[in-house]
């Protein structure tokens, strides 16, 4: 019986080539698009899932509130992990650890003079046992109890201790020394198998965390209660039977017992566990410097890809329906021969299955073309082939899906069917009509579909470009700028670097800042104002400039003068938020007025027109800026006008990486166009513009593919009508507009169900912005139009093709 169905299924689709290859076209699409959306989702799902009691595993993390501001952060203050290892009950364990920044490396060979030396090593972490409590590595040699127990020890995984020591086995390795920062001489006392599990615990070089403690390493950060640093890690296990809340309070009732009470610090630190199995999605806290999964993104791709499944599942009913009439008579002789209404439905359905079948197979040949498509949204480490696990599962039961989805009412439909009326031709007109009904919402739900992408498409491009052309309030072309090593404290390096960079011909203006006016780094302060009758105390971004900073940018001033020369912070510049909260309307009332900050008085020099510290996501918030030249480590520079050829930038850009190699010749300079790291804010934005472009094209294609078959059938069906009416004289462009009218009548009234859709879309996802563009009416005409032009692209060829043929050969068999 299966073979006879896939018999027929066969001929069918030999005899139909044309709509058979429709709706394996749109099929295969839809289905391309649901196995890529699985792979994302099922790589970022199964994200630390294999360790030992997962559930029972938690990070402390910390949340503030300034002032009303909710602030997080991933880290806790230094001292938290060896107290809470020490005092807290209810837990199995607690793994303190400390990440490290970029490094250099340096590894000693022997009969050599020099090091091999690595800069700007990642992924290396300062942790003690108890680590390896946490995660469960296999050890190729060292013990988990022993290996990071004293100072100078570290821990390679095998990778890592390959591309230190190539062509070294992992035995001889043991011993060997590895020098980081030129400071700090640690002995390899380990080496463990690489995790081969989805993980953002992807650290491959342990230094034992005793080691800062004994080097010049050590954070100032260290022994301080009141001090939140997010490099500063714990992780706790619970105990058996022991509730997540209790811990949280008793977490909290440390904190309180060694923080000393600070007059000056108004702000509320609480700490709260964060599940394992949500670190690789919360964005409050980061993940390790890792990729975030970000969940609003990966359901936008789910509905993206059942969009795509249900237009091509609406092709298929479509253009299966359409054609009943072609089969009537098979399933009346069907019927009569005595093949009942359930082995109909199940042929029917092998039908269905066999078209779903060969468009699986082709959408395992479109999907690395998608996954180049949608190569923003797909993770580094993710990779397809068939030997994954739960693909093959995945795929056969989308088949099944598939099939019923788009096959189960055509079959429906045409078991239907009477073999009587049937075979004296006798359907009926209100069958007819019910399938032409039916066939047209669908249409209409298609071309809404596809009008929706249109229209998010075109909004989405138009706030990016508002995003990127929007005045920010300063200078942000022809500005570069880089930072010296933080752990640099020589302020004469500094100094003389800045002389070279000024006598490059190039450079227009130099400043040492603490960041440029918008940056991903930001620091919050408290200041108190007391305006005669009471204290008004706001947390305040902070700041800290030269006195070329303002000129550099182009910040206007808008009352008193610019910051003076100091060593040391000793008068500020506010903006316009922040006089307006300390009710000074007029900025020049704000002149010459005492904030308390950093427990002493500084006098308010000047007021700044508002400008965007950060993205367009956030609103402006209140800002100083205080004078000082003792910490500032971040070099501004405004470049000379470009010249047609573009030699002006790459002969500043070539002294400046000199300059900075003359005085750190050791380190690498990372130069940064600043208008480009402000592009950087909106990559997700641009990301969603990608991927709404190519959903948007697919939808377009597959709605077209639909409405080529539909024209094709009506067209067939009626080729004899168009024989008649032209010989009777009707006119190419009469016959066109007669049987492009209902199809025109099917896209306005998509675009009238579309607008209100993508309005409230449009709506939503412009909330996200505190500062976003107009929702501007020629956004939504825009749209219909496009769909508009697209299916009047087809139905003029189509139906142009039927109206221009010789009657005669229509009406020759007649």
């Amino acid at each position: 019986m299966l073979k006879n169905y896939f018999n027929i299924a066969f001929r069918n689709f030999l005899h139909r080539k044309v709509f058979s290859f429709i709706n394996i076209i749109g099929l295969g699409i839809g289905i391309s698009a649901s196995l890529v959306i699985f792979l994302i989702v099922d790589y970022d799902l199964t994200f630390d899932k294999f360790h030992k009691d997962g559930d029972r595993i938690f990070r402390v993390v910390s949340d503030f509130n300034f002032s009303g501001n909710d602030v997080h952060s991933s880290g806790v203050s230094s001292p938290m992990g060896t107290t809470v290892y020490k005092e807290l009950a209810g837990i199995e364990f607690a793994a303190a650890f400390r990440t490290a920044n970029e490094t250099k490396v340096s590894i000693p060979v022997e009969n050599k003079d020099r090091p091999v030396v690595f800069k700007k090593e990642k992924h290396i972490v300062y942790a003690d046992q108890n680590y390896f409590r946490l995660i469960q590595y296999t050890w190729i040699t060292g013990s988990p109890s022993t290996s990071l127990k004293v100072p100078y020890q570290v821990v390679l995984t095998a990778s890592k201790a390959a591309f230190y020591f190539p062509a070294i086995p992992a035995l001889q390795v043991i011993g060997r020394e590895i020098i980081f920062d030129d400071s700090v001489r640690a002995t390899v006392s380990g080496i463990v198998k690489d995790i081969e599990q989805n993980t953002d615990f992807t650290f491959t070089t342990f230094i034992s965390r005793a080691t800062l403690e004994s080097t010049s390493l050590k954070p100032d950060d260290w022994d301080q209660w009141d001090n939140t640093n997010s490099a500063s890690q714990l992780m706790i296990k619970l105990s058996k039977g022991t509730s997540r809340a209790q811990i949280v309070s008793r977490v909290n009732t440390i904190y309180k017992k060694y923080r000393k009470d600070d007059p000056e610090d108004h702000s509320k630190t609480a700490y709260s566990l964060q599940p394992l199995a949500t670190i690789h999605f919360d964005e409050r806290y980061d993940n390790f410097d890792q990729r975030l999964a970000h969940k609003p993104t990966m359901y936008g791709l789910l509905a993206v890809a059942a969009f795509l499944l249900i237009l091509g599942c609406i092709n298929f009913i479509n253009l299966t329906t359409a054609q009943a009439s072609q089969r009537a008579k098979e399933i009346g002789i069907r019927k009569t021969m005595g093949s009942s209404k359930r082995q109909l439905v199940f042929q029917f359905l092998g039908e269905t299955f066999f078209l779903t079948l060969v468009s699986t197979l082709l959408s395992l040949a479109l999907t690395p073309l998608l996954l180049k498509a949608f190569a923003d949204f797909i993770p580094e480490g993710l990779h397809f082939h068939l030997s994954q696990p739960g693909l093959l599962i995945f795929l056969s039961v989308l088949t099944i899906i598939v099939t019923l989805l788009a096959g189960f009412y055509p079959a429906l439909v045409l078991s239907s069917y009477k073999p009587v009326a049937v075979l004296k031709n006798q359907l009926g007109k209100s069958t007819k009509t019910r399938s032409a009904w039916f066939r047209k919402s669908l249409t209409v739900s298609q071309f809404v579909i596809a009008q929706v992408f249109i229209i998010a498409t075109i909004l989405v491009s138009k706030q990016i470009r508002f995003s990127l052309n929007m005045d920010l309030g300063f200078k942000k072309d022809a500005v570069v700028y880089f930072s010296t090593n933080y752990y640099d404290t020589s302020k004469n390096s500094r100094l003389v670097l800045l002389q070279k960079l000024k006598a490059i011909p190039g450079i227009q203006m130099v400043s040492m800042a603490y960041n440029p006016p918008s940056s991903n780094s930001q620091w919050t302060s408290t200041t108190t104002f007391n305006d005669g009758k009471k204290d008004i105390e706001t947390d305040v971004q902070v700041l800290l400039a030269d006195t070329n900073y303002v000129k550099l940018f182009g910040l206007k001033l808008l009352a008193g003068n610019d910051l003076p020369f100091s060593d040391t912070p000793n008068s500020v510049l506010i903006n316009e938020a922040y006089a307006n909260i300390l009710g000074f309307h007029n900025p020049q009332h704000a002149i010459g007025k005492q904030l308390r900050w950093n427990q002493k008085e500084i006098p308010i020099v000047g007021v700044l027109r508002n400008f965007h510290q950060r993205s367009l996501h956030e609103m402006i918030k209140p800002l100083l800026i205080a004078n000082s030249g003792n910490t500032l480590r971040t070099f501004n520079m405004l470049l000379q006008s470009q010249d047609p050829a573009g030699t002006v930038w790459k002969g500043a850009i070539d002294k400046i990486n000199n300059a900075y190699n003359e005085v750190y010749p050791e380190a690498d300079i990372e130069l940064n166009f600043l208008d480009k790291t402000l592009a950087k804010y909106y990559e997700g934005e641009q990301h969603i513009s990608g991927l709404l472009l190519w959903a948007t094209v697919l939808a377009i294609f597959i709605s077209c593919l639909g409405l080529l078959g539909l024209v094709m059938y009506i067209t067939n069906q009626k080729t004899k009508e168009i024989g008649i009416r032209k010989v009777i004289g009707a006119t190419i462009s009469q016959i066109i507009l007669l049987l492009s009218k209902d199809f025109l009548k099917l896209i306005f009234i998509a675009f009238l169900v579309a607008l209100p859709v993508a309005w409230w879309g449009a709506h939503t996802w412009l909330q996200n912005f505190a500062y976003k563009t107009p929702m501007s009416w020629w956004v939504y005409i825009a749209g219909g139009l496009v769909m508009l032009l697209m299916a009047l692209i087809i139905l003029i060829a189509r139906t142009f093709r039927a109206a221009s043929a010789n009657p005669v050969e229509s009406l020759r068999t007649e």
